[in-house]
């Protein structure tokens, strides 16, 4: 059976969102039912003739049953609103420090690389990074509403215990959460558990109260063993909801977890990665012993995070052993045997502990280092059968198929492009500055100096966000230097930089650019797609996810009649040609299209886009396939035709690699 591609994960993730909905409201009715159950107990003495269920309508338990229910909405509301701020406000929860992107650390330094060569490859931002330094164990997650704010987590064992192909598999398996949507509805999980976790914490006030007060009177005393047994039953009651919801963190998480898996196969095309980090988590451990969330974020993780019981129910991921032998078979064993190989012969005795054994018994073979060396120096395995076979490799794939995935193309691509950059130009990517600075280049290279002084005259004077010559200096000539294909990876290595604007320096930085982009009274579809792409990144909406309002193509026809008639005339020279093209595009979208493609403003094209983006995930692809067909006929594409497929890609938030 074919694996699914990038626009069905993404219609599947949203399907998630309403299981996960249904699962809650189904746990708190029980909880609802349980809880009265116990108020009926308390009180039916002085309601005995009425039975279970006529007392539910009753005064008593309609109070009991809705006292529950805003009980649990109200935690649920409030751990929702404190999670308002996205990936950022999970990393600061669990007390992750942010890394600086032009740190020195090599461990730091190698992460961020290996990130950048992932987003530069698969089109999607560079996500902020975050350290758990405090946290010896293997482990990781991604955070965030939108794929555009996404950051990522690692512990510092995952830095220092990891070789670089392991580090590039746990890497690549958090970006295909990332580009499969999963990140929305991790997030949204830990606020619904929040609330169903609620009774059980009154029921521990409650036993508080009555059972470690002193100083009452006797028949004060009463009411408190009244209140602590109340409290107890309400504990009880609360523990069994942490069971149920432990048991929606494993049934939202595990199938999820098994396709990143496979996902971050066929992303690094190397088994013995991902495999290798894995089988030093079942090793060395991954658990999150010095955050309190470790529980809540269990079923974000790349492993276990908290240790818990009867975890063969309610593990968010499927054993360790079962997840290696799913990524290739035979590979658990051989990682056995080179972890038998690395222990001195003195301790290949019999009684010893056998490297074929459980992992749980493997912590005193490893080297001393505390490494198992699965990278470039081992004898390669046979080759995986890959999960999800590269779109790029097969002849006459639809550009669709593409989106979501990196290939081997690709990730060469982001590879070379990184290395070409000049270091100086690089760093001050890194930095607000310089990411603001670059910015306003993008808007005047190629512009003499004086006219360039005229533009960022318009610009008011500002402690950040004010032109600086002295270092639009530099970026220039490199900026000239590598070409206009260079400049949306380069805007993308600058993204950790910009997020990290307040609100108010983001909307003046966007004020700025449209101001330089309008200052010669005409817009290029370079220009528009940099105000579209800040704006779609760092605007007031940056982190929400835009709601699904199409469902179908009649109702947005006349938005894909702009776009096709863009495309038709930026992908030929010919107008016969033209209307060739548009027809053919258009003939997926309806019987008796126009005999010819119509003059597009920006203004339309702008619509048309904010349209398209709240069409349903399953009717993206064929929008994105009758683009392709106009810019690529001739089986070529240009930078300004791809930068034209980027900016309908990054509006419909599909993640388009380099082409």
């Amino acid at each position: 059976m074919a694996a699914p591609g990038f626009f069905e994960r993404q219609a599947n993730a949203r399907r998630n969102t309403g299981l996960l909905i249904l699962l809650f409201l189904t746990a708190v009715a029980l909880i609802t039912l349980s809880v009265c159950l116990v108020g009926y107990l308390v009180t039916r003495g002085e309601q005995s003739y009425l039975p279970f269920h006529y007392w539910l309508l009753s005064s008593h338990g309609l109070i009991t049953a809705g006292a529950v229910v805003v009980l649990v909405g109200a935690g649920s509301l409030i751990r929702w609103a404190d999670l308002a701020g996205g990936g950022t406000r999970v990393a600061k929860m669990v007390g992750a420090r942010p890394i600086d992107p032009n740190t020195r650390d090599p461990e730091e330094r190698r992460l961020r690389n290996i990130v950048e060569e992932m987003s530069i490859a698969s089109g999607v931002p560079v996500p902020e990074l975050y350290v758990m330094e405090q946290e010896a164990g293997i482990n990781a997650f991604v955070a965030g509403y939108t794929a555009g704010e996404a950051v990522m987590v690692v512990t510092h064992g995952a830095l220092t215990q990891l070789n670089r192909d392991e580090l590039q598999g746990v890497v690549a398996h958090e970006f295909s959460h990332i580009l499969n949507g999963d990140m929305r509805i991790n997030v949204r999980l830990i606020a619904l558990l929040a609330g169903i976790l609620m009774i059980g914490q009154v029921g521990q006030f409650l036993i508080r109260a009555g059972f470690y007060s002193s100083g009452r009177s006797r028949r004060d005393g009463r009411a408190q063993a009244a209140m602590g047994l109340l409290g107890l039953a309400l504990m009880v009651i609360g523990y069994i909801g942490v069971f149920f919801g432990r048991l929606i963190q494993a049934a939202v998480s595990r199938q999820r977890e098994s396709l990143a898996d496979a996902s971050s196969v066929q992303f690094t095309r190397n088994p013995e990665g991902i495999g290798g980090a894995l089988f030093k988590i079942g090793v060395k451990g991954g658990y999150l012993d010095t955050t309190s969330h470790a529980s809540d974020m269990n079923h974000m993780c790349f492993g276990e995070s908290a240790r818990m019981k009867f975890s063969a129910l309610l593990a968010s991921h499927p054993p360790i052993e079962e997840r290696i032998n799913a990524i290739q078979p035979g590979l658990m064993t051989r990682l056995r045997s080179r972890l038998r190989d690395t222990r001195p012969s003195d301790r290949l005795q019999p009684g010893q502990d056998s490297a074929t054994g459980n992992l749980s018994g493997l912590a005193s073979n490893l080297s001393g280092d505390g490494h198992v060396d699965t990278g470039a120096h081992a004898a390669p395995g046979p080759a995986p059968a890959e999960p999800h076979p590269a779109p790029a490799t097969r002849p006459g794939t639809p550009l669709s198929a593409k989106v979501g995935t990196i290939s081997s193309q690709s990730e060469a691509f982001a590879i070379r492009w990184l290395n070409q950059l000049p270091a100086t130009f690089r760093n001050l990517l890194y930095t607000r500055t310089g990411a603001v600075q670059f910015c306003y280049a993008l808007t005047v290279c190629g512009l003499s100096r004086e006219t360039r002084e005229q533009r960022m005259a318009l610009i008011e004077p500002h402690p950040l966000l004010g032109p600086q010559p002295a270092i639009q200096e530099k970026l220039l000539p490199a900026l000239a230097a590598l070409g206009e294909g260079a400049r949306f990876p380069s805007l993308e290595l600058a993204m950790p930089a910009l997020r990290k604007l307040d609100p108010e320096e983001r909307t003046l930085l966007i004020a700025n650019v449209r101001a330089l982009v309008a200052a010669d009274k005409r817009i290029s579809l370079f220009e528009f797609a940099l105000t579209s792409f800040l704006e779609r990144h760092l605007g007031q909406d940056a982190e929400q996810a835009p709601a699904v309002r199409y469902r179908t193509y009649q109702a947005i026809l006349p938005a894909l009649r702009s776009l096709m008639s863009l495309f038709a005339r930026a992908g030929t020279g010919s107008a016969e040609e033209a209307r060739t093209l548009y027809q053919e595009a258009m003939a997926g979208f309806e019987q008796a299209p126009d005999s010819a493609p119509g003059e597009v403003s920006l203004k339309d094209l702008h619509k048309a886009l904010a349209m398209l983006n709240r069409l349903s995930p399953l009717l993206k692809p064929a929008v994105i396939d009758a683009c392709a067909h106009c810019v690529t006929h001739d089986g070529r594409i240009d930078v300004r035709e791809y930068e034209l497929m980027r900016l309908v890609a990054d509006q419909l938030d599909s993640p388009m690699p380099p082409l």
